[in-house]
């Protein structure tokens, strides 16, 4: 079978390998980040049980002013607001998921967002 030589299937490559190594417990669940060209969202996930305990997109983040601003900075937001809702569920720390992109941009700034609102990675 041939591989497909797409950006997609690279990504899915790299997200596929990372999964292999990453998984998230009921001590600390995996903070997964996916994102498209316009939106980004993130969730923490208990692997084990199955069951997702806290989520955040720029849906509601550009709800709350999130129009206008630069996609990094909204990114940035997205973060903290899900950190502050997984500290609502007891999470402090979890291990990042990056999803198969690059540390980098807005990946970075969400990540830089929940740190800064109090998890640990």
């Amino acid at each position: 079978m041939k591989r497909l030589k797409t950006s997609h299937a690279g990504r899915l490559r790299r997200h596929k390998r990372v999964r292999k190594k990453v998984e998230g417990t009921n001590e600390r669940p995996r903070l997964s980040v996916y994102r498209s060209l316009t939106h980004i969202y993130a969730q923490v996930i208990d692997d084990v049980a199955g069951h997702t305990i806290a989520a955040a997109s720029d849906l509601e983040a550009a709800g709350k002013g999130g129009n206008g601003k630069a996609k990094t900075d909204v990114a940035k937001g997205v973060g903290t607001l899900l950190a502050q809702r997984a500290k609502e569920r007891g999470v402090t720390k979890v291990v990042f998921d990056r999803g198969g992109y690059k540390f980098h941009g807005r990946v970075k700034a969400l990540a830089a967002g929940a740190r800064e609102a109090g998890l640990e990675f």
